[in-house]
């Protein structure tokens, strides 16, 4: 679900077809545009409404509400003396440079924050038990105030949970229709203000998930479909409707989570594991680095002004989208975003009053968007408003005559692409990784056409583009199977023979996939087989910063301590050029993932065809105008090969193909774009 439109795919479980269908959004009711889009995909395929087995469905309303700060008026109970947890937060500046810059505004306000005197000890014993008469009192302040959730995070409470699931019960006897959140139920990680926010995230957005996920029901059930329904998460995997209930925080970040999914499908099929997806809509461009086909995590991430400590996928947002403007800085200088002229009033060349030009007007302006072809044809643009536009930043560079607003517009593809190269350049360096080795998975309704800039820009050698880029993370939903993260702080020191630190480790890994055992045996019948992978934050005794060691379910199977510590040096000696083989190492934080399999969707292979150019589109390239056959991507079946300089188009995109490439078409229809020359 989109801003400007929800999009849908259909897939056969017998391989032979996926469906494609764009339904505008519905601002102010997201899921009548989901019973819209449903109810045109079974009446168009006519398909009976009990045909379908399984509904996946991803959504922004948590994500947006969170960084608009509309959600729910939350509430916080701690332990006695820890009132402030969230006004000190991590002692930082917001600005190391800007002192008058004010602070974030805390998730919850002070007046809302109520102690306790119940504690518990960094052992998880408990120091200060509960007292009946204190929740009686706190529950009578909480209904006074008003709130529709309570987060409740006692110190320590990551030891054990018993403390808060206690308060949390007694507050729920007390206050039945309040939903109440324990840090240590969420996420029982050290850290007591990172685990303060996970908690009150996921009371703040609670009410407003819930109250949207029971009209998302009765919709569905309206249209006669009595499939479940699942939920996409952070993490690439789906949650039922129940677990995305209680846990709506493991949803936020999911949209871009799924489109990392479809490409690693994407990936695998035509060979290669070593991608860089890059997602363009209208305002950012989402990017993620993926080796060796796995789906990389983060626990560094941000959501508005909030660090959020959960496995995420770990995707960089940078401000440079279809819909980013360009401007000029203080010292004259050409700039293009973060600021995104919206899908209202949008580009100049929408000719719904925008008058600021965007990288969708430089598109138009150099050739590369036909006017009269875009969406279809179901939308004209005004060619000439955009050259006038641009023409206006022109005049301020020193530039003049009829090419102005062309000029401008190359100068504005040309500081994209370094703006997302430059992101690109330092993700590859963290990683450690030759740009040369990787493959750009290009989608999104812009993706398609700016990657062939950026490759260059970037110093890469491939590009892949899928058969509909513009609804590819809807794909990436129904790909997905079920997951999700436990997790346990385990402050432990372990040799190479084990010692009591790994028999610690060892009965942690134990009880979290018991639990997770548990859980999965909840999450519905259509989940089949199910395996686990296994998570450590290590590093040498003294260290500050630590490394992530990731072990799948084959690894993970006979894991001895001597193992993990030869991948620990191998991992750090790759990240920082030296180890320490003789040292032992720490642990700080063991994760156990459970993923359970849904039945699979198999993508279907492009039916033939012989390509042929529809026609010819100048274009402008390096200063020259260029003379592109322009194709048609219907016509570009398996084995299908193009030189550039092309344009090929299609409903939801157009893919640009420049000198020196050239695009060939893999069995499911998949373009990779590749350099020709040098």
């Amino acid at each position: 679900m989109g801003g400007t439109f929800t999009d849908f795919v259909l897939a056969d479980l017998s391989g032979e077809s996926l469906s494609f269908h764009k339904e505008p959004s519905v601002p102010h009711d997201p899921s009548l545009a989901v019973e819209q889009g449903l109810a045109s995909l079974v009446a168009d395929r006519g398909i009976a409404p009990d045909a379908i087995e399984l509904i996946v469905h991803g959504t922004t309303i948590g994500l947006n509400a969170i960084i608009q700060r509309r959600g729910a008026r939350i509430a916080l109970v701690v332990s006695k003396g820890n009132r402030d947890v969230l006004e000190i937060a991590r002692l930082r500046l917001p600005s190391s440079y800007d002192f008058t810059e004010p602070r974030e505004q805390p998730l919850v306000p002070r007046d809302l924050v109520f102690e306790v005197s119940a504690r518990m000890r960094a052992d998880g014993s408990i120091d200060t038990p509960l007292d009946p008469g204190e929740v009686a009192d706190l529950a009578d302040k909480l209904k006074a105030a008003g709130v529709e959730a309570v987060a409740v995070m006692l110190l320590n409470s990551y030891s054990s949970p018993d403390l808060e699931l206690e308060l949390g019960n007694a507050l729920r006897a007390a206050l039945p229709d309040l939903q109440i959140s324990e840090s240590s139920v969420i996420w029982p990680e050290v850290r007591e203000y990172e685990r303060c926010l996970v908690g009150g995230l996921n009371g703040y957005i609670q009410p407003l998930k819930s109250r949207y996920f029971d009209r998302l029901q009765e919709r569905v059930a309206g249209l006669g479909i009595g499939a479940p329904i699942y939920i996409t998460a952070n993490n690439g995997g789906t949650l039922s409707l129940g677990t995305a209930r209680a846990r709506p925080i493991n949803t936020i970040l999911s949209g871009p989570a799924a489109g990392v999914v479809a490409s690693l499908a994407v990936g695998k099929a035509a060979g290669t594991g070593q991608l860089i997806t890059f997602d363009m809509g209208g305002t950012s461009a989402d990017i993620s680095v993926c080796r060796a086909g796995r789906l990389e995590f983060t626990t560094t991430t941000h959501v508005g002004d909030f660090p959020l400590i959960m496995p995420v996928a770990n995707v960089s947002a940078i401000g440079a989208g279809g819909g980013s403007v360009l401007w000029l800085d203080a010292q004259g200088l050409l700039k293009v975003g973060p600021v995104s002229a919206g899908a209202d009033p949008g580009p100049v060349c929408y000719g719904r009053g925008g008058e600021v030009p965007t990288v969708t007007d430089c598109y138009v302006a150099l050739g590369i968007v036909d006017p009269d072809r875009f969406l279809g044809g179901r939308m004209k643009l005004d060619r000439e408003a955009a050259l006038a536009a641009l023409g206006k930043i022109g005049e301020k560079l020193g530039l003049s005559g009829d090419d102005a607003g062309v000029a401008t517009a190359e100068a504005g593809i040309r500081v994209a692409s370094a703006k997302m190269a430059t992101e690109i350049t330092k993700l590859l360096a963290e990683a450690g990784v030759d740009p040369r080795e990787f493959s750009l998975v290009a989608y999104g309704g812009a993706g398609p056409t700016h990657a062939n800039y950026l490759a260059e820009e970037a110093n890469l050698t491939s590009v892949l583009v899928p058969t509909a880029p513009g609804t590819f993370c809807a794909l990436g939903a129904v790909l997905a199977d079920i997951r999700r993260d436990y997790v346990r702080t385990a402050r432990q020191m372990i040799t190479a023979q084990g010692g009591p630190g790994w028999d610690v480790v060892e009965t942690i890994m134990t009880e979290l996939q018991e639990e997770a055992e548990a859980w999965i045996r909840t999450e519905g019948d259509l989940v089949g087989d199910h395996g686990f992978a296994v998570s450590f934050n290590l590093r040498y005794p003294g260290q500050a910063d630590e490394i992530e060691i990731v072990l799948e379910d084959e690894a993970r199977q006979g894991l001895t301590p001597a193992r993990l510590l030869e991948l620990f040096h191998e991992e750090h000696r790759r990240h920082y050029g030296f180890d320490e083989p003789d040292s032992p190492i720490q642990t700080s934080t063991v994760r156990v993932a459970v993923i359970g399999q849904v039945a699979p969707v198999t993508l279907p292979e492009a039916a033939a065809a012989t390509p042929a150019p529809t026609g010819h589109r100048r274009i402008r390239h390096r200063q020259a105008w260029l003379e592109a056959p322009v194709y048609d991507r219907a016509a570009l079946g398996p084995g299908a090969a193009i030189s550039g300089p092309a344009v090929i188009d299609q409903a939801d995109t157009t893919i640009l193909v420049l000198p020196g490439w050239s695009a060939t078409a893999d069995r499911l229809g998949t373009l990779r774009l590749t350099r020709e020359t040098a």
